[in-house]
């Protein structure tokens, strides 16, 4: 298990420093063209981070969890994974990349999943 978990880490490492994962991170073109239609739609870029945010009102716990849910059940299955705070029927979700330091397409997708399954 030991060698496994090491194997992970120096794998994890090796990819992390190679430069096609320093271009995981949105560029300036991209985050112009991709970021813009979640700002419009209510996202906010996070003060002193690369990251965006937004803020979800629901009528009552049930649906504020259900919606949590929906959004964990995506995340897991695309390994990545939102910063959230719920109290009772409200959701505050934060969204950035940890690989890349930053934000990335798989924020704007997960983003854009958020947002649908919120209607």
């Amino acid at each position: 298990m030991f060698v496994t978990s090491l194997s992970r880490i120096v794998i994890s490492r090796r990819i992390m420093s190679s430069p096609s994962a320093k271009r995981l991170k949105l560029d300036t073109e991209e985050r112009d063209s991709l970021l813009s239609p979640l700002l419009s739609a209510g996202w906010a870029l996070v003060e002193g981070r690369d990251a965006i945010k937004k803020d979800f009102k629901f009528n009552d716990f049930n649906e504020a969890f259900g919606f949590m849910t929906r959004v964990a059940l995506k995340a897991d299955q695309m390994n990545h994974h939102p910063e959230w705070f719920n109290v009772y029927n409200s959701v505050n979700i934060t969204l950035s990349t940890h690989d890349c330091q930053g934000l990335s397409q798989r924020d704007v997708n997960l983003a854009k999943f958020i947002d649908s399954v919120a209607k």
